[in-house]
C-alpha cells in the first residue's frame, strides 16, 4: 500500500517557481509530522520545511524565505511551493511523515532518521 507519493517535479529556469505536491493515506495526513527533504547526488537527504497535524511549521535554513510548505485538506496533500530557483536547488525531492511531534531542527543532518514513511520522489531541476 502506497503511503506517501510525490508529483509536480520538472524543470525549470534559474528564478522560476515550481509546486511539488505529496499525495498521503488518510491516517498519516491527520496524525503524522509531514515533511520535504531534498537529496543531492553521493549526499544524505536534508530537511526542508516540515508541518505538524496542528499547522505547525518549521523550515530548514538551505532553502527559507523560499519556500512554503502548507497541506490541502480537500485533496490530503502535503505542498512544497518553491521560488527563486537556483540550479543548486537540483535535486531529488522527497516527501515524509513521522510519527514524532514535530523538531524544530528540520535542517539538522539527525532529522531524517525520525522519519520512517518516505515517498520515491520527484525530481527537480533547474537550468542556468
Amino acid at each position: 500500500q502506497v503511503q506517501l507519493a510525490e508529483s509536480g517535479g520538472g524543470s525549470v529556469q534559474t528564478g522560476g517557481s515550481l509546486r511539488v505536491s505529496c499525495e498521503a493515506s488518510e491516517f498519516i495526513y491527520s496524525s503524522f509530522t509531514m515533511a520535504w527533504f531534498r537529496q543531492f547526488p553521493g549526499k544524505e537527504r536534508e530537511g526542508i520545511a516540515a508541518i505538524d497535524h496542528g499547522g505547525t511549521t518549521v523550515y530548514a535554513d538551505t532553502m527559507k524565505g523560499r519556500v512554503t510548505i502548507s497541506k490541502d485538506n480537500a485533496k490530503k496533500t502535503l505542498d512544497l511551493q518553491m521560488n527563486s530557483l537556483k540550479p543548486e536547488d537540483t535535486a531529488m525531492y522527497y516527501c515524509a511523515a513521522s510519527s514524532h511531534p514535530i523538531a524544530a531542527r528540520i535542517g539538522a543532518s539527525s532529522a531524517r532518521n525520525l522519519y520512517g514513511f518516505w515517498g520515491k520522489g520527484t525530481q527537480v531541476t533547474v537550468s542556468s
